[in-house]
């Protein structure tokens, strides 16, 4: 089996469905199609500017995966055509696929992807550094301009501190309030920390308020939380504003 990192951006418009919706769709078919197995996609935020066409909000799409090796080229071409025939109309797709024990200049690869979030970036340095990693990196429609959120993206998640898992987490009503030993066991949720970054104790009680979001933290799947104002030996996760600053 071999261990690949997929990342596309650019595959929308103001109308259709976000690129969160392609990922999806192209996560279960690498699933049901090739055989694979593939892990939740995480949202990077990437650099808005005037400069920089985008739709509503400028963020790729990362998730990884685990396929045969023989069906690589085969997974490459598959998304490359979905993209073409799924991207809605006047959107740049791109995609990116790197093999995650075969990559070269991964420090570069992360720096441009910590680049991307907050400076204005090219098609032909991407092109450049994805050639140098040995790393897939095309063009699907328009302008191609998402090849470089798709290669920022793939740099951020290989990093693993930028990112926001997609989807909220589906927490039963009589778990609004639960313990992080519970919540750890229970729930697809690697650690809990505070706003500081420091790990909870597992009898530690913690709130769940309106809809819970986990974000990408050294690689693993956190949930934030704040000190809880109205329970103060409790804690409760962030609101959907304090949670876009990850």
């Amino acid at each position: 089996m071999t261990e690949i990192l997929v990342c596309i951006d650019d595959t929308d418009n103001l109308e259709s469905k976000g690129t969160g919706h392609l990922a999806e769709i192209l996560r279960h078919d690498i699933e049901t199609i090739y055989g694979g197995k593939t892990t939740r996609i995480t949202r990077h935020q990437l650099f808005v500017s005037d400069e920089i066409p985008y739709t509503s909000h400028n963020s790729a799409m990362c998730f990884k995966g685990e396929v045969e090796t023989a069906c690589l080229d085969e997974i490459i071409r598959y998304a490359g055509e979905l993209l073409e025939r799924m991207s809605a109309e006047g959107s740049d797709p791109g995609l990116c696929v790197a093999v995650a024990d075969r990559i070269n200049e991964r420090e570069r690869l992360i720096r441009f992807g910590c680049d991307a979030t907050c400076k204005v970036l090219n098609k032909e340095s991407a092109f450049k550094l994805a050639a140098d990693a040995g790393i897939h990196l095309s063009e699907h429609g328009g302008t191609g301009g998402g090849i470089i959120g798709a290669l920022a993206g793939v740099g951020l998640r290989l990093g693993g501190n930028n990112g926001r898992f997609k989807g909220w987490l589906d927490v039963q009503e009589n778990d609004r309030i639960i313990s992080v030993e519970r919540l750890l066991s229970d729930y697809d949720i690697d650690e809990v920390r505070d706003v500081c970054g420091e790990k909870l104790y597992p009898d530690d009680s913690i709130s769940l308020e309106e809809r819970i979001k986990t974000v990408l933290l050294d690689g693993r799947c956190v949930l934030p939380v704040k000190k809880n104002t109205a329970d103060s030996s409790g804690w409760v996760n962030l609101s959907k504003d304090e949670i876009r600053k990850y």
